[in-house]
């Protein structure tokens, strides 16, 4: 039996993509296709339509969220209601969000990742487990001049991660700054977090780590899109055996 499957924000480039993915899996069947600003256009052979209105009278079994922020708290809102499971790929979810998600997904799942790059997902493990060892780190997340927030979701993430692996980070030694913001941001236990916005860019980060006589650098890059698919795939088919709010693609990889 397939798996009936709603695209959100189906007529952007990361939701065509995602349409591509589900309509071409065995075990998927792409039923409905969202976006309120591509009315009309086509998204793997399913007409979008405008607002998720339009898919109650025959609800998918799975949504798939690659909107904005705003757009994905409504989405899920009507995923709970609808007792529908809900892959998101958007980010800008607070804790408060989380929580809030957690009360209301008791009769259908929700599956929220910052990144669905397998890649990326190691590097924030490799990351986490190098941390411990230096006492001095920093990320650089790249992408595309379309992305409206900084830093990105995996980069904050990856600080997080980092931080709670190690509290014994060394202090930023800068004393005058020449332009204000050159030092980047700091993030969790004063990790500096430091982002890029240029054309031609799809998802790049970098994780810089220095200890006396040494560094070490970690990088992931996802020069297309089709690097996130797998696993969307993989969340959709897991969404079901995954009870409540599951955070993070490492979850489904058992790192």
């Amino acid at each position: 039996m397939t798996t009936r499957v709603a695209v959100l924000g189906a007529g952007g480039r990361m939701g065509q993509a995602v349409s591509g993915a589900v309509a071409a899996d065995a075990e998927l069947e792409l039923v409905g296709a969202v976006d309120p600003q591509h009315v009309g256009e086509d998204a793997a052979g399913v007409t979008i339509v405008a607002g998720l209105d339009a898919l109650d009278a025959s609800p998918p079994g799975v949504v798939v969220d690659f909107t904005q922020i705003d757009a994905a708290r409504q989405n899920l809102e009507w995923c709970a209601d609808h007792r529908v499971h809900a892959v998101v790929g958007t980010t800008g979810f607070t804790d408060d969000d989380l929580e809030h998600l957690r009360a209301r997904f008791t009769e259908s799942n929700c599956f929220i990742a910052p990144n669905f790059a397998i890649g990326a997902v190691l590097l924030i493990r490799f990351a986490e487990l190098a941390a411990p060892w230096f006492e001095t780190g920093e990320i650089i997340e790249l992408h595309h001049d379309q992305k409206i927030d900084a830093p990105s979701g995996t980069a904050m993430l990856t600080a997080e991660r980092m931080a709670g692996a190690s509290a014994d980070w060394g202090a930023d030694p800068t004393t005058k700054q020449v332009l204000a913001g050159a030092r980047g941001a700091a993030g969790p236990a004063g990790i500096r977090v430091h982002s890029v916005r240029l054309r031609g860019l799809v998802a790049h980060e970098e994780v810089i780590l220095g200890t006396t006589g040494q560094s070490l650098s970690i990088r992931h890059d996802s020069y297309d899109r089709t690097s996130f698919l797998p696993g969307v795939v993989l969340a959709l088919q897991s969404i079901a055996s995954r009870p409540g709010v599951t955070v993070g693609l490492d979850a489904l990889l058992d790192l």
